[in-house]
């Protein structure tokens, strides 16, 4: 892309100086000068010029689209099976499952991509969810993620394997990870997607995801660039399902280590210590928001979760109050959650808190506002004081469980 003045028309006005968030705009001898080193082309101050004077266009020549006989080179749909510890996580799964349907549908493989150190332990698990390749890469240096190996590495086999669609878990790392590797190979990315389609007519990957705040659902498409990428959230799609009877094919790659460095180090890894769940991989998650009035009354969530075998959860407002850490934000812009037993405790649920975990089997809905929006889409609902209902209800649960302190 590139920016030019005009001139002619500019006045001087100094509208763009005011909208530019970078300073990176002078007058001099009564025209704009745009500072290049400093400008990121955000296109701020071309909306902000009333008389046209400053043009953001787009170098065709270096966009990247693809001809129709370009794209046709592209096949299989692939997998970056995400590794923690040596372990293949579970979003992961979900997205093999999900990939199983979008390659019937072109009819084309599914392939998975691991990178790691002593990867033959977890091949296996691969294809017994359904890969029919894995492109295997492994280097002491790819043990612990960096986003600047791994995107080296991952580029490296995309641009020499041609794959038509390329999946992520929206993960910490996959959100890291994918962007580098898109803008590297010259391709769009739609991120956080909710639901993933083949167009039947056109073979083009339908991207589902939620915009303006979760109010809309956006369908994506890439018709002139591949691979097409998408990240997916975790636990909004089912995993595929286990059959040990399956085998495929496992192509060893090589990358060159002096491309494997990188300038970033991995020093140490804090971990949070708790004796409750991940929320991410729990069937029961107590939830707790603005109603809790306070960071001391998570502890009668805790109780609870503790009894249940569960985790603890929290709306953004709970976390923005610096009530609990963001680890267990539940929503759009938290983690989205797919247990067996939700229970929301003084959650008004708010379209952005449904999108993270309107996906439960079972929702129950503790609230003592009986117009809630949390209670349109409970399962079970409870209009009462949450500081009255939980005690009775963790109290209760013990005395039918068995459980203690």
């Amino acid at each position: 892309m590139s920016i030019t003045v005009l001139k002619d028309k500019c006045t001087g006005c100094k509208l763009c100086i005011k909208a530019c968030p970078f300073d990176a705009i002078t007058i001099k001898d009564k025209c704009v000068v745009i500072d290049l080193s400093k400008c990121t082309l955000c296109g701020s101050c071309v909306q902000a010029c009333k008389f046209n004077a400053i043009e953001l266009k787009r170098d065709v020549s270096a966009s990247h689209r693809l001809s129709d006989e370009q794209i046709g080179q592209y096949k299989d749909v692939w997998v970056f099976a995400e590794q923690k510890d040596g372990v293949v996580q579970s979003v992961a799964f979900e997205l093999l499952g999900k990939g199983r349907e979008l390659a019937n549908k072109l009819g084309s493989r599914l392939c998975a991509v691991y990178l790691g150190e002593k990867i033959d332990s977890q091949l296996n698990e691969l294809f017994w969810r359904g890969a029919d390749i894995v492109y295997a890469v492994e280097s002491p240096k790819l043990k612990d993620y960096l986003s600047e190996s791994y995107s080296k590495a991952l580029t490296q086999l995309i641009l020499e394997h041609k794959p038509e669609i390329v999946l992520c878990g929206a993960t910490s790392l996959g959100r890291s990870l994918i962007p580098r590797v898109a803008v590297e190979i010259g391709s769009g990315l739609t991120a956080d997607c909710t639901g993933l389609d083949i167009d039947s007519e056109k073979k083009l990957l339908l991207q589902t995801r939620p915009a303006f705040g979760g109010n809309i659902m956006a369908t994506i498409i890439c018709p002139h660039h591949r691979p097409q990428m998408s990240t997916v959230r975790h636990k909004v799609m089912q995993e595929a399902t286990v059959d040990k009877s399956l085998k495929g094919q496992v192509v060893k790659k090589i990358i060159d280590e002096d491309k494997l460095i990188s300038r970033t180090s991995l020093l140490e890894v804090l971990k949070e210590v708790e004796d409750t769940v991940n929320i991410t991989e729990a069937n029961v998650i107590v939830s707790g928001g603005r109603g809790l009035q306070g960071p001391e009354n998570f502890k009668l969530l805790h109780d609870l979760a503790v009894v249940l075998g569960g985790a603890v959860g929290a709306s953004r407002a709970a976390v923005d109050s610096d009530w609990i850490a963001y680890s267990h934000q539940v929503g759009q812009t938290g983690k989205t959650v797919c247990p067996k037993i939700y229970i929301a405790c003084g959650i008004s649920g708010q379209i952005q808190h449904l999108a993270g975990m309107q996906s439960s089997e079972v929702i129950i809905a503790i609230n003592k506002d009986p117009s809630a929006p949390i209670f349109n889409i409970a399962t079970y609902g409870i209009v009462g004081d949450l500081f009255e209902v939980i005690p009775a209800l963790t109290a209760k649960l013990k005395q039918i469980l068995g459980k203690s302190r």
